[in-house]
C-alpha cells in the first residue's frame, strides 16, 4: 500500500476535477448512455481498476464535483465585492400630461423624454469588508476542495470494503462447496457401509441429514456472493441492463492477504489530525467565521466610492428626439448608516455567536477524529490477532478429520467423530476466510481514519 504525500494527493485531487467531465463523457460515449453491458465486465477486474472506474462514474463522487463546482460560485460571488461594477442604464418615457409655460419664448412641452448613460463605479471602502471578502474568497475554495476530498475518500473507501466483499463472499462458496463434499463422501461411505451390513441405518440417515444441514449454508453463501457483486456495480456507479440476471459476471483478480501493516497509536492520532479534511473543513469554516465578524463590523463604518460615466439625454429646448446633451460625469460616493435600527449590532452578535460556534466544531471534530482512530486501532488490532490465532487451525482441523476417519476405518472411531471433524474443518475454513476479510477491512478503516490515501499502485 503505497502512502501519497499531502503535496500529491492535492494534485490528485484537482487532476480527478479538472478531468471528470471529459471522463464522464467519454464514459457516455462508450456505454451509449444506456444500460449496455460496460468493457470492464467482460475482464478481470483488480482493485486498482475498481478504484480507477469508481473515480470517475461513481455517483457520490460525481455528486461531489457537482457541490465542488457550485461552490466555486460562490467564490466569485464573495470576491465580486472588490471588482468594479459596470452598469448601463437607458430611460424612455411619453407623458401625455405636460404643460407649457404660460409666457413668450419658453420651451415647448416635451411629451417624449429619454435619456441613457453607462457608469463605473469602485468602492474603495467598506469598512474592511472588500479585504476580508477576498480573504473569505480564498478560503471557501480551499474549504470546498477539502470536502471534495474527504467525499472522495469515503467513497473509495466504499469501493475498497464492497471489493473484499465480494472476494470474501466467492471464497465462503468454495467452503461451503467442500463442506458439502465431504459430507456426501460421508454419506456415500456410509450408505456403502450399510450394504454391507457393517454400519446400522442410524448412520446413514445421521450422515444424510448432516449434508441436508449443510446445503442452506452453500446456498446462503451463493446468495451473499449475488449480493456482495450487485454492491460493487452499484459502487462503480454503473447499472446493470435487465437482460443481466442475477449472476453478474464480475472477475476479480486480486485477493484477500494478510499484508502486515504496522504503526503505533500516538503516531497514528499525530498524522490523522494532521492528515484528516474534515478537521481542515471545520478550521476553514472557522477563519470563514472570523471573516464574517469583519465583515459584519462594517456596518458601523462608512463606505466610500468612486464613480465615472458618460451619458445623454434628449434637450428641453427641441421635441426632435434625435438631439441630445451628451457628457462625462464622475465623483465620489460616500454612505454612512449613523443608525440602522440596530441591524449592524444584531448581525456582529450573530457573527459572533457563529464564531464561536464554529471554535467549538473544531473542539469536536477534534475528539471525534481521535476516538475513530482509537476505536479503528482496536479493531485493527482484534482483527489481526484473529487472524494470527487462525494460522494453524485450518492444518490442525484437516490433521484432525483424517484421524477421525482413519480411526472410523479401523473400527475404533465413531461416525460421530468424523462427522465433528467434517465441521470443524468447516468451521476453521470459513473463519479464516472471515478473519481475513476482516483483517483487510480493518486496515482499509484504520487507513482512511488516518487520513492515508486509498490510492493502490499497479503491481502491488
Amino acid at each position: 500500500m503505497k502512502q501519497f504525500s499531502k503535496k500529491v494527493w492535492v494534485k490528485f485531487v484537482l487532476a480527478t476535477a479538472l478531468g471528470i467531465a471529459s471522463a464522464v463523457s467519454g464514459w457516455a460515449e462508450t456505454t451509449g448512455g444506456t444500460n449496455q453491458v460496460a468493457p470492464w465486465i467482460s475482464r478481470p477486474l483488480s482493485l486498482v481498476d475498481a478504484l480507477n472506474i469508481a473515480l470517475t462514474n461513481n455517483g457520490t463522487i460525481l455528486r461531489g464535483q457537482s457541490q465542488l463546482e457550485a461552490s466555486y460560485g460562490i467564490v466569485v460571488q464573495t470576491r465580486a465585492v472588490a471588482l468594479p461594477t459596470v452598469r448601463l442604464a437607458g430611460n424612455f418615457e411619453y407623458n401625455g400630461a405636460v404643460e407649457t409655460f404660460p409666457f413668450p419664448g419658453s420651451p415647448p412641452a416635451q411629451t417624449e423624454l429619454w435619456n441613457a448613460n453607462i457608469q463605473i463605479l469602485q468602492n474603495v471602502y467598506a469598512g474592511g469588508r472588500i479585504n476580508s471578502s477576498l480573504r473569505s474568497a480564498k478560503l471557501t475554495k480551499e474549504q470546498a476542495l477539502l470536502q471534495y476530498q474527504t467525499v472522495l475518500a469515503d467513497a473509495l473507501l466504499r469501493m475498497r470494503i464492497a471489493y473484499y466483499d465480494v472476494l470474501s463472499t466467492e471464497e465462503q462458496i468454495v467452503v461451503q462447496e467442500a463442506s458439502v463434499k465431504l459430507l456426501t463422501r460421508e454419506f456415500e461411505d456410509q450408505t456403502r457401509r450399510f450394504q454391507a451390513g457393517t454400519v446400522p441405518r442410524f448412520n446413514v440417515l445421521r450422515a444424510e441429514v448432516e449434508v441436508a444441514n449443510q446445503r442452506p449454508r452453500l446456498i446462503q453463501a451463493r446468495n451473499a456472493y449475488r449480493i456482495a457483486k450487485n454492491n460493487l456495480v452499484d459502487q462503480l456507479g454503473y447499472r446493470m441492463p435487465a437482460e443481466v440476471w442475477e449472476d453478474i459476471p464480475v472477475q476479480l483478480t486480486d485477493k484477500l492477504d494478510a499484508e502486515p501493516y504496522r504503526i503505533e497509536l500516538p503516531i497514528a492520532i499525530a498524522k490523522a489530525l494532521q492528515n484528516r479534511t474534515e478537521l481542515a473543513v471545520l478550521q476553514k469554516a472557522e477563519a470563514l467565521g472570523l471573516e464574517n465578524v469583519i465583515s459584519a463590523k462594517a456596518g458601523y463604518k462608512p463606505s466610500v466610492g468612486i464613480f465615472a460615466g458618460y451619458g445623454g439625454r434628449n434637450t428641453i429646448f427641441n421635441n426632435d428626439l434625435g438631439k441630445g446633451v451628451f457628457g462625462f460625469r464622475g465623483g465620489v460616493q460616500v454612505t454612512w448608516d449613523i443608525f440602522d435600527g440596530f441591524l449592524t449590532k444584531g448581525r456582529v452578535q450573530e457573527a459572533k455567536a457563529r464564531y464561536q460556534g464554529a471554535k467549538v466544531d473544531v473542539e469536536n471534530e477534534i475528539r471525534g477524529i481521535e476516538l475513530d482512530v482509537r476505536t479503528q486501532y482496536s479493531n485493527f488490532i482484534e482483527a489481526r490477532e484473529t487472524l494470527e490465532s487462525q494460522k494453524k487451525v485450518q492444518e490442525q482441523a484437516e490433521e484432525a478429520l483424517r484421524l477421525a476417519t482413519a480411526r472410523s476405518d479401523a473400527g475404533t472411531g465413531t461416525q460421530l467423530d468424523v462427522l465433528q471433524a467434517q465441521t470443524a474443518l468447516t468451521t476453521a475454513r470459513s473463519t479464516q476466510v472471515q478473519a481475513l476479510h476482516d483483517y483487510d477491512v480493518a486496515r482499509a478503516r484504520l487507513e482512511r481514519a488516518i487520513g492515508i490515501s486509498l490510492t493502490q499502485q499497479p503491481g502491488k
